[in-house]
């Protein structure tokens, strides 16, 4: 049977993919600068006999044909930038380009799609279909590689009929997956607001405006556009998370900058919303006596998994790893550019099991000390192989 198939292979590449693993977290690329990385991927798809097209500078599109290739087409995707993080786990394998760590499990989403494509093109003759491997720049930064990926034709010949993404979840233990349908992502855009006026002496704040003041009253009021505005059963968030403004005990500065995020699940409310923050920004701003700039940097639309697909990836899912090992994702308010294929064609962003409380293994994404048990690896290879396969819509 096919799923003995793909696990035999799995269980005979680990070592191979948990050294590939090894080389990629050693030699982590910012966004849009995975230039090795890329040449990586390329020899490991000619390694295998997979032809390629690149897309978008750095991205890889890869296509394996099975038999009738002509009846359904599946993609699965990796993406496989890194973080300006300095790492400091003390592994073999850390990494050797200082300040930048694969800290969001980019690495094993990459090697995991590698080895599935290995194993699904020596299994060519045992599915139907075609398979569309996409390995894109740019997650982790607006506007998001995925968005440049699609207008350069990621998506198209063939436009396939579903898309699946991994993920790693530092919160689920080693040997568990997770789905959900429907809304499991927001949108994530970001918040520039510059507040200008002629600055002034702090002993004397009536001959000028105090923004320092006014960015106070600013972010409070700014709350209220959550509180007040969006329907209670959406979710959605609104934070300020950096002011920076002044340098001294007595001098009221020319120029106060907030930067922030916003998030939401509904697109109609999200441009409600940037309306409305960058209406009352200037509105309040200058009734208080200074002047506003607002840049509301626009970001991921939220991730929608397919109801279809994901019942039947999370069907594909039970009957491999048994019903006890697959859990419900849990609603999240951070982003992820997956969401773009969402938009596009039917998708399903599932989540790696790759936490390990006994090995220590349990810090968070994007933290310095993140890491997974490699036990992962062999899992999320198997996942991908199997649902490249096997899923059809």
């Amino acid at each position: 049977m096919l799923k003995e198939q793909i696990k035999s292979l799995a269980l005979q590449y680990q070592q191979e993919f948990i050294e590939v693993r090894h080389y990629l977290h050693a030699h982590p690329e910012l966004s849009y600068q995975e230039f090795e990385t890329s040449k990586y991927i390329q020899q490991k798809l000619t390694d295998y006999n997979i032809p390629f097209e690149v897309k978008a500078t750095t991205g890889v599109v890869g296509l394996i044909e099975g038999r009738n290739p002509g009846s359904r087409v599946i993609a699965l995707r990796a993406d496989m930038d890194a973080l300006p993080i300095l790492e400091e786990n003390e592994i073999a394998y850390k990494s050797a380009t200082e300040g930048v760590m694969h800290a969001c499990g980019h690495d094993v989403h990459t090697t995991c799609l590698l080895g599935a494509s290995k194993i699904l093109q020596e299994l060519k003759e045992e599915w139907e279909g075609t398979i569309k491997l996409i390995f894109q720049p740019g997650e982790e930064r607006n506007p998001g590689g995925a968005s440049f990926m699609i207008k350069d034709g990621a998506l198209e010949n063939p436009k396939p009929q579903g898309i699946f993404g991994m993920h790693v979840h530092p919160g689920l233990p080693i040997g568990k997956f997770s789905f959900r349908k429907g809304r499991v992502m927001a949108s994530a855009d970001e918040i520039y607001i510059t507040i200008k006026s002629k600055g002034g002496h702090a002993a004397a704040p009536h001959l000028t405006a105090d923004t320092i003041l006014i960015a106070s009253n600013l972010i409070v009021s700014l709350q209220q556009i959550i509180s007040r505005n969006n329907n209670p059963t959406s979710p959605s968030v609104l934070s300020i998370c950096s002011i920076q403004g002044g340098h001294t005990t007595n001098v009221i500065p020319s120029e106060v900058k907030l930067k922030g995020t916003f998030r939401a699940m509904d697109e109609e409310w999200r441009r409600k919303a940037h309306h409305l923050i960058k209406k009352q920004s200037e509105e309040l701003v200058h009734a208080m006596g200074a002047e506003a700039d607002v840049l509301i940097d626009v970001g991921y639309p939220f991730v929608d998994n397919d109801p279809v697909l994901t019942e039947v990836g999370w069907h594909l899912a039970n009957d491999y790893w048994g019903q006890e090992n697959i859990e419900e994702t849990e609603l999240r308010m951070g982003a992820e550019d997956f969401g773009y294929y969402t938009h596009v064609v039917p998708g399903c962003f599932y989540r790696l099991g790759v936490r390990n409380e006994e090995k220590g293994i349990t810090h968070n994404v994007h933290t310095p000390k993140f890491n997974i048990d490699e036990n992962a690896i062999v899992n999320g290879i198997q996942m991908m192989a199997w649902l490249g396969a096997k899923a059809a819509i």
